[in-house]
């Protein structure tokens, strides 16, 4: 195992802790690092993470690549995980990750999107379901960074953070309507990123455009089109997208920061 793979405790060994600690034989870096190379192991949760690394081989493992010499209790492993800095972490496990992907960013696609946690609704330490707002790489299946927000109605701002968080020079950026805003569009773009983003009723005037653009015959006729047919969940889906970057007629297109092109997609469903 080269150096290379020591690095992973450089992106931790600077975390910050919600309060000062003393008189661990462990740092919270160290922790981190063994929660992480547990969980990369399969290990579920804290408990089997600190099963996992008393075994005799792990602990020969972590002594001579990493420097770990001795291994919280499960006990010290919670103390040590509880005093981290939310925010902070999520910081060094994107620039951890983001360090491990391929050199070039052109061809991959990121999307950010947002998911309700349903089970948290019943938990008594939350007062609403709890909502994160991820960003993943596509090709590669990498989750790069999430946010916790209180709610759907605070996606914009959270994704946002994100943006400016993460480098994503080179990306194609895909989201959801709710983040087809033109702030959101331009601070992509400063960012070095393409955006492709879907136009709905919060984007009225762009969508009623865009819709009768393509469905005028004659226009259709001269975009790019592509057709794709697959079985999925028992049904034939029908995929025809359209696209095309005559848009000098747009109104409004100067509002979309290097905005190139218009597209839709039309979907059939036969049973």
């Amino acid at each position: 195992m080269g150096r290379d793979h020591l690095r992973i405790q450089e992106y931790f060994s600077n975390v910050e802790t919600v309060k000062e600690h003393h008189g661990y034989f462990c740092s919270v870096g160290q922790a981190l690092t063994v929660v992480i190379l547990g969980s990369v192991c399969g290990s579920k949760n804290v408990s089997q993470i600190s099963q996992w690394a008393e075994h005799e081989r792990v602990k020969d493992f972590l002594a001579t690549h990493f420097h770990i010499e001795r291994i919280p209790c499960y006990y010290w492993f919670l103390c040590l995980l509880k005093l981290i800095n939310i925010d902070s972490l999520n910081q060094c496990l994107s620039r951890w990750t983001q360090s491990l992907l391929p050199d070039g960013m052109s061809v991959l696609t990121l999307s950010f999107d947002g998911k309700t946690i349903r089970s948290t609704g019943k938990m008594d330490k939350y007062s609403s379901p709890l909502h994160i707002v991820s960003a993943h790489l596509a090709n590669l299946g990498i989750t790069l960074a999430g946010k916790k927000v209180d709610s759907k109605s605070n996606e914009i701002p959270a994704v946002r953070d994100l943006i400016g968080l993460l480098e994503i020079g080179g990306c194609i950026i895909v989201a959801d309507a709710l983040h087809c805003q033109k702030e959101t569009a331009a601070l992509i773009v400063e960012k070095q990123a393409d955006y492709l983003l879907n136009a709905k009723d919060n984007q009225a005037a762009l969508k009623k455009d865009i819709e009768e653009y393509v469905q005028d015959p004659e226009l259709r006729k001269t975009m790019d089109s592509a057709r794709t047919v697959e079985k999925n969940g028992g049904r034939l889906e029908i995929r025809s997208g359209f696209v095309s970057y005559d848009i000098d007629w747009l109104l409004g297109k100067e509002q979309w920061k290097n905005l190139s092109c218009i597209g839709a997609i039309n979907r059939q469903f036969h049973l």
